[in-house]
C-alpha cells in the first residue's frame, strides 16, 4: 500500500509502479494543494527557494522590488542672488571661499552675520553611481541673513560676502556649514540655495553645477525662532506663505526638500537633509526664477556688478514689503518673485 492506495506492481519499487499509478499520486497531491488553499506555482517557487543558488536568485528578486526610496532632488532656480557669477557678483573666484563656517565674511569684507546658530549638513548621493555617498563633489551654499538680505546683493550688505561657502563632500558625501539660521522674507518659504559641482577646481564656472536646489526649513523651527530678538518681521511674513503656495516648493510641498532639524534657539539647530544627484540626466536648474529677476526688490538701486533691471534684494531691515512703483511678477504667488 501507498497513501492508502494499492500498488499494481507490489514486488517493485515505488517509482516503477507505471505511468497510472504516478498520474494517480499527481492527482491526489494536487487536490491535497487546492484544499489547503495552495497552487502547484507555489509549490514550483518554494522548491526554487530552498536550493542553494535558486534560493539566492529568490533574494535578489525581492531587494530588487524594495528597490531604492531615493529620488532625485528636484533642480531649481538658483534665484536672483546666487553670487556664482552667471548675474555679476562672483564670489566663487575669490580665494577663501571653500570654509566650513560662512557667518562672518572673508577677504577684504569684514563683518558677522547675527541670528541662532545653525549648522547645515547635506549628504550628496550619487544616483548613477549606483546610490552611494558622493564623495568629493564641492557644494557651494547660500542664503539671506535675519533681515531677509543677501550679501553681494542687497542694498545695505552689498560689501559683505557672507552666508555664502563652498566644502568638498567626504568619503561619505557630506558637508558641513557653521552659519546662522535665515530670516523669512516677503514671498518666499524660509529656505537655504545649495549647488553642487563635480569637484572643487570646476567651482569657478557656474555652468559646471550637476545639480541647483533648495533646502526647505520646517514650519515649527521657523516658527520658534522667529519669536526670538532680531527675526520679529519674519512673523509676519511666515504668516502668508505656505509649503504649498510658494513658488519653488509649492509643485510638491517641498516633500524630498524639506529639512530635518534638531535643537533649539538656546543652542541652535543642526538642519540636515539627503540630495540624491542623477549625473546621467541634464541639469536644468540654476538661472533666473520662474516669473522674472527680483523677489521684493528693495529701493537704491542696482548694486555694482549687477547687470541693469535686476533688483538689489529683498527689502532692507524692517522689510516694508515692495518699494514704491512695485508691484507683482507674473508666475509669483502674492506679487512677489522667487530667489
Amino acid at each position: 500500500m501507498f497513501e492508502g492506495r494499492s500498488l499494481p506492481r507490489p514486488d517493485d519499487e515505488l517509482v516503477d509502479q507505471g505511468l497510472g499509478f504516478d498520474v494517480g499520486t499527481l492527482l491526489s497531491r494536487r487536490r491535497l494543494l487546492t484544499v489547503l488553499g495552495l497552487g502547484a506555482a507555489t509549490v514550483g517557487l518554494a522548491a526554487c527557494g530552498s536550493s542553494g543558488s535558486n534560493g539566492s536568485a529568490g533574494a535578489s528578486a525581492a531587494t530588487s522590488t524594495a528597490g531604492s526610496t531615493l529620488s532625485e532632488i528636484p533642480d531649481e532656480t538658483a534665484g536672483p542672488y546666487p553670487g556664482d557669477g552667471s548675474n555679476g557678483p562672483d564670489v566663487l573666484e575669490q580665494s577663501g571661499i571653500v570654509r566650513s563656517d560662512i557667518r562672518s565674511s572673508f577677504g577684504e569684507s569684514t563683518g558677522t552675520a547675527e541670528g541662532i546658530p545653525m549648522t547645515l549638513e547635506l549628504s550628496i548621493v550619487d544616483m548613477a553611481g549606483g546610490d552611494l555617498p558622493f564623495a568629493g563633489v564641492a557644494v557651494y551654499v547660500w542664503h539671506c541673513n535675519r533681515d531677509g538680505e543677501y550679501s553681494m546683493y542687497s542694498e545695505n550688505i552689498v560689501d559683505q560676502n557672507y552666508l555664502r561657502g563652498v566644502q568638498i563632500a567626504d568619503d561619505d558625501g557630506k558637508v558641513t556649514f557653521t552659519s546662522i539660521f535665515p530670516a523669512c522674507y516677503p514671498g518666499r518659504w524660509p529656505h537655504l540655495h545649495f549647488e553642487v559641482y563635480p569637484d572643487e577646481g570646476s567651482i569657478t564656472d557656474s555652468t559646471n553645477a550637476i545639480a541647483t536646489s533648495q533646502v526647505a526649513l520646517p514650519q515649527d523651527v521657523c516658527a520658534a525662532v522667529y519669536a526670538t530678538t532680531g527675526y520679529e518681521q519674519s512673523v509676519r511674513n511666515l504668516a502668508q506663505i505656505t509649503l504649498d503656495s510658494d513658488n519653488v516648493f509649492g509643485d510638491d510641498g517641498g516633500v524630498s526638500q524639506l529639512a530635518t532639524v534638531a535643537g533649539d534657539v538656546t543652542n541652535g539647530y543642526r538642519v540636515s537633509l539627503t540630495a540624491a544627484v542623477d549625473t546621467g540626466t541634464e541639469p536644468v536648474g540654476g538661472g533666473m526664477p520662474r516669473g522674472g529677476p527680483g523677489e521684493g526688490s528693495a529701493p537704491g538701486g542696482t548694486p555694482p556688478g549687477m547687470p541693469e533691471g535686476i533688483p538689489p534684494g529683498p527689502p532692507r531691515s524692517g522689510m516694508p514689503g515692495m518699494p514704491d512703483g512695485g508691484g507683482p511678477v507674473d508666475g509669483s504667488p502674492g506679487g512677489t518673485t522667487t530667489g
